[in-house]
């Protein structure tokens, strides 16, 4: 299922959601600029690398953990950079309208480092850098669950367009999300290309963290 748009009102104009969106592009066009190998140096000195602060990657110096923020602004490709401003873009808004704008970015960014940290547990001895806004993402969508259940999610369900409530759409993402975790650590020798323990990091964060950041919190759903 591919979303399209979701239906439920916003009542400000995102910025913050429309500025990381800037930010991540400008990001990856700049990067995809660079010679190959500059660009590969810059994702593994502010991408996370786990190995790195698990003792078993000698090629970086300590940062001060900084790549657990500095990932969530970096992508691998188009599709990677495409699917996360997307979905950033149907459900980002709707949940700063709720937060306010800096209480969202402080939001969005701790469920990105809480996501972070899950993927260096489970997987610290990995030595390529792990990238994205997936976690960050992640954290909004968890909100945005609990805050708009019953909202519609347009999506494309080929050859159909449908309405699906979020709570449906969502729940299945999670769903899909911790199916593909497990498998990464129940079958040795699976290609891993996604960080699926970030994905499912942020939205555990999100859920747990959302109502601190809610301008009005007697208007909760759940």
């Amino acid at each position: 299922m591919i979303p399209i748009r979701d239906t439920a009102p916003c009542y400000s104009k995102p910025y913050v959601t429309w500025g990381i969106m800037v930010v991540c592009t400008g990001i990856f066009i700049a990067m995809k600029s660079m010679p190959d190998q500059l660009a590969i140096s810059l994702l593994h000195r502010y991408g996370m690398v786990p190995a790195r602060y698990s003792g078993f990657y000698a090629g970086l110096p300590f940062d001060g953990y900084l790549s657990f923020v500095s990932n969530l602004f970096l992508h691998a490709n188009w599709t990677h950079l495409l699917v996360n401003m997307w979905f950033m873009w149907i459900f980002a808004d709707n949940v700063e309208d709720r937060m306010g704008r800096f209480p969202f970015l402080i939001f969005y960014l701790l469920c990105g480092v809480l996501a972070t940290i899950l993927q260096w547990y489970f997987d610290p001895i990995l030595n390529i850098p792990v990238i994205g806004a997936s976690g960050a993402i992640a954290g909004v969508l968890a909100a945005y669950f609990f805050l708009y259940p019953m909202e519609r999610v347009i999506v494309f369900l080929p050859p159909l367009v449908i309405q699906v409530p979020a709570i449906a759409f969502l729940g299945l993402w999670v769903l899909l999300q911790l199916h593909n975790a497990i498998t990464s650590i129940v079958f040795e020798g699976v290609r891993i290309d996604e960080a699926w323990w970030a994905h499912l990091g942020g939205f555990v964060a999100g859920a747990v963290l959302y109502r601190v950041f809610l301008k009005d919190k007697k208007n909760e759903v759940f």
